[in-house]
Order: C-alpha cells, then structure tokens, then sequence
C-alpha cells in the first residue's frame, strides 16, 4: 500500500471486496487522513445509492464524510484545479466511462482513491471494477467475516431472489460468505 506521505503525483488506488468488508471505512479512513494534511479532497458517490445519506458517504458503521452524488463519472472532471485527492464510493454502479475519468485524473496529477464491490452477488467482476484495478498502482482487497463459518468472507450472498444486478440493501438483503459457504448456498438454491 502507498503512503500518504510519500505519493508526489497522479495515482489510482482501488479498495475492493464484498459487502461488510470495510471498503468505505478505508476509503474515509484514507481521505480523513489526506484532509488532516491539509490535502484539498473532493469525494463522489452515485446519485443512486442513498441508503443512509443523500450526499454523504457513509459505512455500514456509520462513519461518513461530505460528498457529491453524481449520475455520471464525467461530472468528477469539474473538480477546482487546487484538488489534490479525489474519493470515489462504490465505483461499481457506475458506467465503464469511469476508466477514463479516473485516467484522466491521475494523469493531472490527482490521486484517485475508489471503494467498490469486485464482484456481483453472482460473482461475476463488476462492472468497471476489474477495469479499474487493471490500471491502478496499488489494489487492497479487504475480507468480511463469513456468518456460516467464520473463515474469511469474498462473497456478497444475496438473501432475496431478485434476479436484478443491482438491488440497494443491507443486512437484510446481503450476507458475507466465505468461497465454500456461497458454493454450498448456491448450490442448493438457498436464499429467503
């Protein structure tokens, strides 16, 4: 992992896992950190997600930091040109022309810090996720604890049955799960 300290120029950093990982939390810890050093930040989300806040971003501990909900990653590109670090939360909701965006911000010399699930409640990558990682200088994947087992968590189970890629919700939707818990579920064809 990069520090804080010692980064001079552009750069991408991606903290990926599943849902409950703690992405957000290191994502606010990392920006937290940068406006203490008096770093001038601005901090995105997608318009969509308003779970706990409308405009903040906030962990499932409820830790949370002013940002802008945007519709589409081009909208980062307005940032004041003092802006030395640019938070973005679950990059994964948004469209493949985030790549570009945050290319286009790393080669201006800002550093990119972007949370974000790495892959869907199928498993499959999600959406620009494996993207972002390919052309990131540093990728931190962060674990859940599974709630069947207790090994370390990679899997978002999705407890209801919509079919839909993108379903907004909690622990009352989701479930971390370890590979072979989420194998055994999925498997069986359990779910609420």
């Amino acid at each position: 992992m990069f520090s804080e300290n010692t980064i001079k120029s552009g750069c991408v950093e991606v903290i990926c896992g599943s849902m409950f990982s703690g992405k957000t939390e290191e994502l606010i810890r990392r920006l937290k950190r940068a406006q203490f050093a008096n770093q001038k930040i601005a901090i995105f989300k997608p318009a969509t997600d308003n779970r706990y806040s409308e405009e903040d971003v906030v962990s499932h501990d409820l830790h949370s930091i002013k940002s802008t909900p945007i519709s589409k990653p081009s909208s980062m590109l307005e940032i004041e040109d003092d802006v030395k670090v640019v938070g973005i939360d679950e990059a994964q909701f948004f469209d493949h022309s985030i790549v570009d965006v945050v290319q286009t911000l790393a080669n201006k010399g800002v550093r990119v810090i972007i949370a974000g699930l790495d892959t869907d409640y199928l498993g499959k990558p999600f959406g620009p996720m494996p993207s972002l990682m390919a052309i990131a200088e540093d990728v931190q994947k962060v674990h859940a604890i599974c709630v069947r087992c207790g090994a370390l968590a990679n899997h978002s189970h999705r407890l209801s049955r919509s079919k839909k890629l993108v379903v907004l919700g909690e622990k009352d939707i989701y479930e971390p799960l370890c590979r072979q818990c989420y194998n055994s579920v999925m498997a069986s064809g359990q779910s609420e």
